[in-house]
């Protein structure tokens, strides 16, 4: 016995082998509202510094927004792109002029051999090379002389004279024994730089922004810090990213002061603002500990505002962050009708325990953000990252609420509207609150099918539509409870739609075929289906499939209990629609099911059932699974000469010719019955047939006489 079924055996000593196991670090995850439900509502995000700031200073007219690549703060880049923008407009003999003009360092001989130039060029380089050579007063005056000129003789260089002029100007300052109004002349420059900008004379270095920067370092020079922060603000605003840079060196300067310098500057309204920016984005740390100079800011912005209403939301939010709940409140008060006061009064009526009142407020909060508003990435203390898009924000947090009060669609519908943002949360929501019906409905009446991802897109892996995520997670729902004529059409490709409708024509046969090697086919067929292409046909959006990864990844499971924030409906609605069996790659042993199911139809002596167990084997990486059809051939099949590669190395099953076991199936048991008696029954058969053969001869005897 042992000898005919030895490569049965070895397989089965292979499999009881242990497998190595690996790990394998996997991406950045978006954060989900649903995981910790109370934390979602609780907390208040940190702000965006760069969209904070964005709020302050204000865009002047005529000024344009700049290439910031002209801001870059690289010496060297600058230098080449001011050469190229002296060139422009220039002979080819003035080019050349100008670039040997460039390399003097007398601006006295500048002047002489430059005479052939235009008098706006000739001034202008003359200027350039006393400042490069460290005469900021020379410089200052041939900088002048380019704006005595009649407008019309400089158009090139106004710009250019007037934004030196100034730079010359606050370098006189720092001399020793230098005029104090030095810095007032240096600020008239800039602003005059601005305005020739704005009137048009050439500007190709962007200087009339440049100045603002230049203009705003004279301020802090001199002490005007409020004049400081609007101006830097002001050239963020109009695209440099020098000034959003630089209102971040101004908050750690202003960080660093002593608490009795500090004080009095905090009364200001643009330091205030430009503080509550940086603590209601966390600008100096990010998590763990508050650094000491962070609380001491926010001890001197406290006690500095108690009476101001300018910035309330702003405050009540740096309050509310703080856990000073109550002074949030007092500055609510003032805060108007903004998305972040109503935030924040939704986020305080939760903390009264005030749901019907929370619930007013998000909705007024959702209505008042604008749909374009972002506040940029940010990470949480997990580690998990966000887009933090306020108004989608709102409406999630609102869709919390909605659930624990049963508005099940409504939840759905505010975080769908997050697209990709919220597309976890909301996808958990579709497959697993929802009664499939609910999400059909949906979807039918909101969500119209895109338009397909071309074969040069999927190559290049361009990602889903949302709409086109939902509509496929619907059309594996649907496969999966069995409504197959129905999902067809919600798939998003015309190759899933053809699997798809190939897997329910399958399914419907195998429960409808009357011969039993017709069901048998459509099962392992089915079964293959279900094992191969599983993933886009039935496997789960979220747990336990992520087909949101393509199964490569999965996420820590929370368990749903019944809570504050957790209604019991939900959660029985989770339990029912559960994956059956609740493991990763469900759809495996659907797979596994469905080819037991195909061997229960065939001959246990026939090749198809050998070859569907040694297929099914072949599939499940599980020692477990592999040993249950390993062992069911081993106690019922037949022996086949590929039995030592089983598993490994399996034909196609042969359903045609196992039709013709199952007449010898089943008289097997009989045969096996009377073995023992063979001998005695082949002497009986002898006698019986002799028996009959003389009745038959002597019955023809008698027909034959006369």
């Amino acid at each position: 016995m042992f000898t005919r079924n030895w490569p049965r055996h070895l397989l089965c000593l292979s499999l009881s082998l242990p497998l190595g196991s690996a790990l394998a670090c996997g991406p950045d995850f978006p954060l989900r509202l649903l995981d910790n439900r109370s934390q979602s509502l609780a907390e208040l995000p940190e702000g965006n510094f760069r969209f904070e700031i964005s709020r302050l200073g204000q865009t002047i007219a005529g000024l344009k927004v700049v290439n910031d690549a002209l801001h870059s703060g690289d010496a060297a880049e600058y230098a080449e792109q001011r050469d190229y923008a002296e060139q422009a407009d220039l002979t080819a003999p003035q080019q050349e002029l100008v670039k040997r003009l460039r390399g003097l360092t007398d601006a006295h001989e500048v002047q002489a051999q430059g005479a052939s130039l235009p008098s706006e060029l000739v001034l202008y380089l003359a200027g350039a090379v006393a400042f490069s050579a460290g005469d900021h007063g020379l410089a200052a005056e041939y900088f002048r002389k380019v704006l005595a000129l009649p407008a019309e003789q400089r158009r090139l260089r106004s710009t250019w004279a007037a934004y030196s002029l100034g730079r010359a100007l606050f370098a006189q300052s720092t001399e020793t024994n230098a005029s104090p109004d030095l810095l007032a002349q240096a600020r008239k420059a800039f602003e005059q730089a601005r305005q020739l900008s704005i009137d048009g004379f050439s500007d190709p270095l962007e200087l009339g922004v440049a100045s603002l920067g230049e203009e705003a370092r004279v301020a802090r020079i001199a002490g005007d810090w409020n004049s400081a922060i609007e101006l830097y603000a002001t050239q963020n605003r109009h695209g440099s990213g020098v000034g959003y840079t630089s209102l971040k060196l101004l908050v750690a300067d202003l960080t660093a002061m002593p608490e009795a310098q500090l004080t009095p500057l905090l009364e200001g309204k643009p330091v205030q603002q430009l503080i509550t920016a940086s603590l209601i984005s966390r600008l100096g740390w990010s998590f763990g500990d508050q650094p000491p100079a962070e609380q001491k800011l926010i001890k001197l912005l406290q006690a500095s505002t108690r009476g101001s209403l300018d910035n309330a939301d702003r405050l009540a939010a740096m309050n509310y962050q703080q856990g000073d709940y109550a002074s949030a409140r007092a500055f609510l008060e003032h805060a108007g009708d903004g998305g972040l006061a109503w935030w924040l009064r939704a986020k305080l009526a939760m903390r009264d325990g005030d749901r019907s009142a929370a619930a007013a407020a998000y909705a007024k909060a959702a209505r008042a953000f604008p749909q374009d508003e972002s506040w940029g990435e940010r990470r949480t203390p997990d580690w998990a990252f966000e887009t933090l898009d306020p108004k989608c924000r709102v409406e999630g947090e609102s869709a919390i609420l909605a659930l624990q009060r049963g508005d099940y669609l409504q939840a759905f519908d505010q975080l769908y509207r997050s697209k990709d943002i919220y597309w976890f949360d909301a996808a958990t929501v579709a497959e697993r609150v929802l009664t499939v019906d609910e999400l059909k409905q949906y979807v039918d009446t909101q969500v119209p099918a895109p338009p397909a991802l071309s074969q040069q897109d999927r190559d290049n892996y361009v990602p889903l539509s949302v709409a086109a995520k939902l509509r496929n997670l619907l059309g594996r729902r649907l496969l999966r409870e069995e409504r197959y004529d129905e999902a067809v059409a919600y798939f998003d490709s015309e190759t899933l739609q053809q699997k798809a409708k190939w897997y329910g024509e399958l399914r419907h046969d195998a429960e409808s075929k009357w011969w039993p090697s017709k069901r048998a086919f459509a099962y392992f067929n089915a079964a293959t289906m279900a094992r191969f292409h599983g993933m886009d046909l039935l496997g789960y959006e979220m747990a336990p499939d992520y087909a949101t990864f393509g199964g490569n990844y999965s996420l820590e499971s929370v368990e749903l209990k019944v809570g504050p924030l957790v209604a019991d409906e939900e959660v029985k609605r989770q339990q029912a629609s559960a994956a059956q069996p609740d493991l990763r790659y469900h759809y495996r042993y659907v797979a596994n099911d469905l080819a037991s199911r195909a061997a229960d139809h065939l001959p246990h002596t026939s090749q198809a059932f050998a070859a569907v167990l040694c297929a099914a084997t072949g599939w499940n990486p599980g020692q477990a699974e592999k040993s249950a059809f390993y062992t069911r051939y081993v106690k019922e099949g037949p022996y086949v000469d590929w039995a030592v590669f089983f598993g490994e190395q399996c034909p196609y099953p042969d359903f045609q010719n196992a039709d013709k076991r199952y007449v010898t199936q089943a008289l097997s048991p009989v045969r096996a019955t009377l073995r023992p008696y063979k001998k005695w029954l082949e002497i009986g058969a002898v006698v019986a047939f002799t028996a009959v053969a003389l009745v038959l001869i002597n019955r023809r005897k008698r027909r034959v006489r006369p």
